[in-house]
């Protein structure tokens, strides 16, 4: 079975077939760095890390690029009211550019913590503008375009393909169906390229049509054709920027190069508690730096995995605690077989089926990045593994050590959440190194016949959700609920 995708643009999975064979052009839209990060921007960016991290294991040479929207964003989301990272800066009295420091700094530390590989390339709309400019010029040249009081609107009447990805009929929308009708605007549909800026706005440059600034769905286009291509494989960001942002870079895009924009569309569904989609207005916002101080990262990236990028995620402290009991689980069932082998206990019972593990694990990846099945396919393994671990003829070194590299392939390689250098896991190896010393000072007790002492140790550490397993090959532990 080879890797198939959900292409939001034919509405329909397909197999994946890059432009060059053997290398992946990515691109995925980035934050608007105006506020620290929240649960919302880790679903988008934990599903698109698990999307980069498996084609990189299929042996893709992956470019991925993944910019900081530090211009241009307006409250609205399209071509009305603030800057989003100025009406900041006005809200804390610094600079713009402040804030944008500020918040990239935040964003990536919370990406960092939850195990996230760092993008090849961030590029920042600011850094973009002559390229920005390009774009409008050939727009306007080719009569796709046109200026009105210092702005540049697109004309979406002369795309005739306007709507394509998210199914949007340009003679069905209604004029001030989102905001009041700007009349310089030839069509109501139409959307900037480029706004003219009043005085008062701080983030402005020169441009053949007066001192303003890019619109917001310009940026993502010049970024994205300049480090990957006038057409590349995938272009992924949330639902809610289906339109208009994404169906504004297409047409902006292939109006300018004549060519197909992006081949592969992919789109993460959003975040919702109890039911109801997460939003400040609402009063039920939280950051990422909330959920940390009561959550695990890596236990909040496995969270988000345990549902398919394409599904909605119903946040809650309850079903995070449950994803952090399941991810125990697996990571007990590979700390045994590392300590089993590092120690040399091992039996002679072999897990015949370990491979088929494996490949299971590897078809619910290919179907369109279907991690909780992947997940799913780890548990059966891991109770396989505990199962034969725990019989009379125990696991040979053999099999310990191919489950161990499916444990780290599947669960670290792909999935980000077993292995590797992330803070929860050098807890976790001083927790084993506690764990360790506290099992040989209870041996020496016992060597002693100082029963009462070591059954307080035993007891003790029952008490408190770690149960101790004594066995001829020596004692073992494992968590509780």
């Amino acid at each position: 079975m080879s890797l198939a995708v959900y292409n939001t643009l034919s509405r329909q999975k397909e197999e994946f077939h890059p432009i060059q064979e053997g290398r992946v052009g990515m691109y995925v839209c980035g934050p608007t760095v105006y506020g620290h990060s929240h649960i919302g921007h880790a679903k988008s960016y934990v599903s698109f890390d698990l999307i980069v991290r498996y084609l990189r294991y299929l042996g893709y040479s992956v470019l991925y690029v993944q910019n900081i929207t530090d211009v241009g964003h307006l409250t609205d989301d399209a071509d009305a009211g603030e800057d989003k990272i100025e009406k900041q800066s006005k809200r804390d009295r610094i600079h713009p550019m402040q804030v944008v420091e500020l918040y990239t700094r935040s964003y990536f530390e919370d990406m960092d913590a939850m195990g996230l590989v760092r993008p090849d390339i961030s590029p920042r709309a600011t850094a973009h503008i002559i390229e920005q400019i390009g774009i409008v010029r050939q727009l306007i040249a080719a009569g796709f375009a046109y200026e009105a009081n210092g702005s540049v609107y697109f004309d979406v009447t002369k795309f005739s393909e306007y709507g394509k990805l998210s199914g949007r009929v340009v003679e069905e929308m209604e004029a001030g169906a989102r905001v009041e009708v700007n009349s310089e605007k030839k069509h109501p549909a139409d959307f900037a390229l480029w706004k003219k800026a009043g005085q008062e706005h701080i983030m402005q440059w020169e441009s053949p049509w007066g001192m303003g600034f890019p619109g917001w769905h310009l940026e993502c286009s010049a970024m994205s054709m300049k480090y990957l291509g006038e057409s590349f494989d995938i272009h992924g960001g949330g639902l809610e920027n289906q339109f208009p942002h994404h169906e504004c870079e297409i047409a902006q895009s292939e109006c300018t190069t004549g060519k197909q924009f992006v081949k592969y569309w992919l789109h993460n569904n959003m975040v919702t508690v109890n039911g109801q989609k997460m939003g400040k207005s609402l009063g039920n916002f939280v950051t990422l730096k909330q959920a940390f101080e009561k959550h695990d990262p890596i236990v909040v990236r496995f969270f988000i995995l345990q549902s398919h990028y394409r599904s909605p995620l119903d946040f809650s402290d309850a079903a995070i605690e449950g994803a952090g009991k399941g991810l125990e689980k697996l990571r007990n069932t590979y700390s045994r077989i590392c300590s089993d082998i590092e120690k040399g206990r091992s039996g002679t019972g072999v897990l015949a089926e370990a491979e088929m593990y494996k490949k299971k694990f590897l078809e619910a990846m290919d179907d369109d990045f279907n991690s909780p099945q992947a997940i799913a396919v780890l548990f059966d393994l891991s109770r396989a593994v505990n199962e034969l671990a725990a019989s009379e003829s125990g696991m040979s070194v053999e099999s310990l050590q191919v489950v161990r590299r499916i444990f780290e392939d599947c669960g670290g390689t792909v999935l980000g959440v077993i292995g590797g250098k992330t803070a929860a896991l050098q807890a976790n190896s001083k927790e084993d190194g506690l764990m360790d010393l506290l099992i040989a000072f209870r041996k020496d007790a016992k060597a002693e016949k100082m029963w009462p002492l070591a059954d307080k140790i035993r007891d003790g550490l029952k008490a408190i959700g770690i149960l101790l397993e004594d066995s001829k090959d020596g004692t073992t532990w494992k968590k509780i609920e």
